[in-house]
């Protein structure tokens, strides 16, 4: 059986989720970014203690299709963002008709119309936390950062940047306070 988890968007969170599954007895056969496999269905008993124990956390079960959908898209493109080499420029909606067997279309009205967003704006930004975090990091040059996060150049890169934060690559880093977001805020 699969549970989809809203706000489960980093490694810290599926140990967090995976120490509330124990505590309810259940035993997960998969746990993914927003997503857990169970070996068996869970009792009302225990979904509704798993529920409430994920709710203190700042996580949510999620039980209707579409928001499922919202979810599952987010988790597409935080995998890509963050998890992934992107060296290789992909084309986000091939990538999302494929992992998600829906029509691009359908998924970016859906994701518009209920997040108040698009889907590439919120690539975007996801693109430009990223991004924030490897200049923090300083381990590597605006040239690498922007091959590896699938910027054709350093200029592209650098206008996306100013245009979403206000400031430039050179003045984000130049900063003291870093006003980096949390992956779930975005």
């Amino acid at each position: 059986m699969k549970l989809y988890i809203k706000n489960m968007v980093c490694n810290r969170c599926k140990t967090a989720v995976q120490t509330e599954l124990e505590k309810v007895g259940l035993e997960p056969a998969n746990i993914d970014l927003g997503e857990i496999t169970l070996k068996e269905k869970p009792t009302a008993v225990q979904q509704e203690k798993l529920a409430q124990a994920l709710n203190s956390l700042g996580f949510e079960m999620i039980d209707n299709q579409k928001s499922r959908l919202i979810e599952q898209i987010k988790t597409q493109i935080i995998k890509l963002v963050h998890y992934t080499d992107t060296s290789t420029p992909l084309k986000l909606s091939a990538v999302l008709t494929d992992q998600l067997n829906h029509d691009y279309s359908y998924l970016s009205n859906l994701f518009s119309a209920v997040e108040g967003t698009t889907i590439e704006k919120y690539y975007i930004a996801q693109k430009i936390e990223r991004a924030k975090e490897l200049l923090v990091y300083n381990e590597l040059n605006l040239s690498a950062i922007a091959l590896q996060m699938g910027y054709s150049s350093v200029a592209y890169l650098s206008a996306q940047f100013k245009q979403v934060t206000g400031m430039t690559p050179s003045q984000f880093k130049n900063l003291q306070g870093h006003n980096r977001k949390n992956i779930d805020d975005l």
